[in-house]
């Protein structure tokens, strides 16, 4: 029997035991999805005969006689469904990953499943949104709320729809197509469609004689690798080939990609005859398929000599402490001191922070700790290696950082730069955990070795297992406050732990220990800071890139200090923080030089969210909601923070802007697109500048080919860097048509005008086609380049204010209402830029509460797939009133800045400041999970926990 795949019989036959996902994307259909091959997230839901299911956890024969049907087949006679143009006018995703999933189940729903949303959405996981925009899709809403670009102290931007009475303000008008306006995402179309192509949706006649790559991992957390027996593998059928680091490059380099390579130590191998952590890539197979690929790991034989581990840093620190790096030369490898397990440090004194003290009325001691935390992209980390005709390295991957991926591989393969070229397709979800090198090499190493193509995409498992989590954080903060509502002095000392390899380890201590303390006026600060390693899973790159940790301990302070005085903690923060024409310091006597107040709205910020709350509690009083018994106590919490736009030490984007001979624009950009909506601004930008609109305007982006350089879409350096270098360039390109237009015209160059799709000159209006043959005739090129270094660089503000509900006899929590104001300068886009703040406010909220990447006392992690590892659902998020400061910023593209990483950072102290406010009861330690409040309740202590 033959299985029908929308509306075609499939003469293929499914392997034994294979599941009906593989089966449908060996058949094309790329729509369908890997997110867990677990039925936990719904990325690959189809429909078998009209019913939804995960076809990760079905199997193939099992559709034999049945009708699938994917997203791809979900349109009928070039008709979008319903439920797709309803994302499509919502634009009810970002990355897109999750999406087709999504809207494969939602197809199904009659009206009573709509209307209850988080019961029947709880199988689909999206990791982007925080769900809001997929609630309005699902409802038939557009989402395109009015007026949430500016401030309104009478009603509220979003959560209109959670308590009576809220409404949004009368909408400001922007010119359609360009800044300001909610332009849809270019890539809308492909997404709903199942047509928009990611790493590894590249079909298979386009790669013959394709190749699988797995990997086996170290069993142990530290071990000197003896011996590899290759032959049991090599003896398995189609096992092509092994590798092992006898055969893999020595060169000492690091996974973390930066524009500055030496900004990381160099302590990692492609394949080392060290394992420092269970799960650390050991050996790689090479075969016809997964299945082989797998078996040949499992056959082969490795001998091992244990080596003591270390789990902590506490202990890592401790002296005769087993040394992870022991061996490396610490001035080569830019580890601090490799024998005591110091990767980084810093430490620095402004003022005297005794003095402080002793002028203090009141000081709050104590020690916060922050978890690991995944990413959680709904992409897996994956890459394909092959090599052209001409004998080029070729690389496809899920990357942020294709640029940087490629001057990492020329450096380790001793290859010259223009023999490789590395694509990134449209990326599922990244969150910094794809600022590194983690699949890329040793696709590269087989590719270069066998000469046919080679794929590698890692199990869910091996995301948690093998990749990079959050750093933990052990901050011990000491504070001090006079009566009058002055900060007298800033103590910390604070241990992170970068797991076995020093990846991001120096940029995310330095950073955590940068803006979260600027923010506030105090002539006394003290920070004693260490990176240090163990033999555990390593941390990396995540979004707010150290900030969120050390804000929560320092949000968390202010508050005990503004209780302990008598005052009104979001008052005491407006008595202490920096305001335009102070310095911002926080480890150097000095303030970074190229860092400015390019605009200002952290006041504003403070305001929306305090008269938000105010309305909020009214708002419930009226409804009749405030009284919710007598085991129920409600509070109040806010938190802010700051950012630099731009990471330190450069930030470089090249991009090419060109008008073509069909009268659009095209603009080639090297960052990637990974649901941080990079690609609208870009075509907004230069829409802008060259008065058209973005639908008028093609991207093409994240290819090295395209442009010189890119340093990548991380540091939400997409808008204020990449975005200012194709603002340069399109500007340069008007004057240069306009030139053209004057020279054919006759008419002066000031009076040449352009408008959408011609140049008004005078009297005359001249069609932009004619322009391109002028121009051709003349010998002028039509296409600009704009380059930007990533200074100076400005600030940005968030400040996220919750009320919420615990019950006191349960430890239950509820999220009565939260609030987020943001200062993001000109918003070039408002609904994008509000689903930014949403998504982040979701994911810091699964950080706060119950997000924990669990390791045990042998150092394996135990929390390896999405049903051990809770990500917030449909039902967990809140719907969040997001509000826009109205600045306008002079560094930024059109005076807009950055907001993808920032709004996570402030979500878990003001979350801990509301729990603090109702129950009386600190929590020190994440994730503030229920039974932690339930335990802490019932000891009624008031005393940090």
């Amino acid at each position: 029997m033959a299985i029908e795949i929308n509306g075609a019989a499939s003469q293929a036959t499914p392997r034994p035991g294979q599941c009906l996902r593989t089966f449908l994307r060996e058949e094309g259909n790329f729509g369908v999805k890997k997110g867990c091959d677990g039925g936990d997230c719904g990325a690959c839901t189809v429909h078998v005969d009209g019913t939804p299911v995960h076809s990760c956890i079905y199997p193939a024969v099992r559709a034999e006689g049945k009708t699938v049907t994917t997203i791809e087949g979900l349109s009928k006679d070039g008709e979008l469904h319903p439920v797709q143009e309803q994302f499509l006018e919502a634009q009810g995703f970002q990355c897109g990953f999750c999406t087709a999933g999504m809207m494969m189940t939602a197809a199904t729903f009659d009206d009573e499943q709509r209307a209850n949303l988080p019961r029947n959405l709880k199988g689909n996981l999206c990791r982007c949104t925080g769900y809001r925009s997929i609630a309005d899709a699902v409802c038939g809403h557009s989402g395109d709320h009015a007026g949430e670009h500016q401030h309104d102290a009478g009603a509220d931007v979003s959560g209109a729809h959670s308590v009576p009475g809220a409404q949004p303000p009368a909408a400001v008008p922007a010119t359609p197509g360009q800044l300001g306006d909610n332009v849809p995402a270019p890539a809308g179309q492909a997404v709903v469609t199942g047509t928009a192509r990611y790493a590894l949706d590249v079909p298979a006649e386009q790669l013959p004689g394709l190749l699988h790559m797995k990997l086996l991992r170290s069993p142990y957390p530290h071990a000197r690798i003896v011996s590899i027996d290759k032959a049991p593998a090599l003896a398995v059928p189609g096992v092509v080939a092994v590798f092992t680091h006898e055969d893999a490059p020595q060169l000492l380099f690091s996974s973390a990609q930066h524009e500055n390579y030496t900004d990381d130590p160099d302590d990692s191998r492609v394949l080392d005859n060290v394992v420092r952590f269970i799960g650390q890539r050991v050996a790689a197979v090479v075969a016809e398929s997964v299945g082989a690929a797998e078996a040949g790991a499992r056959a082969l034989a490795v001998q091992y000599e244990l080596l003591e581990p270390v789990f902590t840093p506490q202990e890592a620190i401790l002296p005769g402490a087993p040394a992870i790096h022991g061996e490396k030369d610490g001035v080569f490898s830019r580890i601090s001191r490799p024998l005591q397990n110091v990767v980084a440090e810093v430490h620095a004194e402004l003022g005297s922070v005794a003095d402080g003290f002793a002028a203090a009325d009141f000081i709050h001691e104590h020690t916060y700790q922050t978890q690991r935390v995944q990413h959680v992209a709904m992409e897996t980390h994956a890459s394909i290696a092959w090599l052209d005709n001409d004998g080029r390295l070729m690389i496809r991957s899920s990357t942020q950082v294709p640029f940087l991926v490629k001057r990492t591989l020329s450096r380790v393969f001793n290859l010259a730069p223009e023999s490789i070229r590395v694509v990134a397709g449209r990326v599922g979800g990244g969150f910094g955990g794809k600022q590194e090198v983690l699949t890329e090499d040793l696709v590269a190493l087989a590719a270069l070795a066998l000469r046919r193509p080679v794929q590698l995409e890692f199990t869910r498992t091996e995301q948690f297992t093998a990749t990079t989590t959050r750093h933990p954080f052990t901050i011990h903060l000491k504070a001090g406050a006079s009566r009058d509502g002055s900060l007298t002095a800033l103590q910390l000392n604070v241990l992170t732990n970068t797991g076995a390899y020093g990846n991001h380890a120096p940029g995310v201590m330095f950073h955590g220990c940068g803006e979260s303390l600027a923010v506030y006026k105090c002539v006394n600060k003290k920070v004693d800071a260490h990176a240090v390693y163990t033999n555990t899973v390593p941390a990396g790159a995540f979004r707010g890139y150290g900030l969120s940790q050390m804000i929560f301990a320092i949000e968390s302070a202010i508050d005990e200090l503004a209780i302990g005085i008598g005052m009104d903690p979001l008052e005491f923060r407006l008595k202490n923080m920096v305001r335009p024409g102070d310095h911002m310091l926080s480890t150097t006597p000095e303030p970074e030089e190229d860092v400015h107040y390019g605009s200002y709205g952290l006041d504003q910020c403070v305001s929306l969210v305090r008269d938000a709350l105010d309305r909020g509690k009214e708002r419930y009083r009226a409804a009749g909601l405030d009284d919710l018994g007598p085991d129920w106590v409600v509070g109040e919490g806010s938190a802010l923070s700051m950012i630099d736009t731009v990471p330190p030490r450069g930030h470089f984007a090249h991009t090419r802007v060109s008008l073509e001979a069909n009268g659009r624009f095209a603009v080639d950009v090297g960052t990637a697109e990974f649901g941080n909506g990079t690609t609208t601004v870009h075509a907004q930008l230069a829409a802008t500048a060259l008065a058209t609109t973005a639908s008028k305007v093609t991207v093409r982006q994240s290819d090295t080919d395209l442009v010189e350089h890119d340093t990548g879409a991380f540091g939400s350096a997409g808008t204020v860097v990449a975005g200012k270098a194709t603002l340069g360039a399109a500007l340069e390109l008007a004057t240069r048509i306009q030139t053209v237009a004057a020279s054919l015209t006759g008419a002066a160059l000031t009076d040449c005008r352009l408008v959408d799709g011609a140049v008004e000159c005078g009297d005359r209006t001249v069609p932009l086609t004619e322009i391109v043959d002028a121009a051709r005739l003349q010998g002028v090129r039509l296409a600009t380049d704009g380059n930007w270094g990533g200074t100076p660089r400005s600030v940005a503000f968030n400040v996220h204010g919750f009320r919420v509900a615990v019950n006191t006899g349960t430890g239950e929590l509820r999220i009565l209402q939260s609030v987020q104001a943001a200062d993001a300068g000109v918003v070039v886009n408002p609904r994008q830029c509000r689903g930014q703040i949403e998504g982040g406010i979701a994911q810091a909220l699964g950080a706060v509460l119950y997000e924990e990447v669990k390791v045990d006392d042998a150092g394996r992690v135990t929390t390896d797939i999405l049903r051990q590892y809770h990500i917030p659902s449909f039902a967990d998020v809140p719907r969040s009133e997001v509000y826009f400061a109205t600045t306008n910023d002079s560094t930024g593209p059109l005076g807009a800045k950055s907001m993808s990483e920032s709004p996570f950072n402030p979500v878990a102290p003001a979350l801990a400041n509301a729990i603090r406010n109702a129950t009386g009861i600190r929590f020190g330690e994440l994730p503030i999970a229920r039974d932690k409040i339930y335990l802490a309740l019932r000891d009624r202590t008031t005393a940090p926990v």
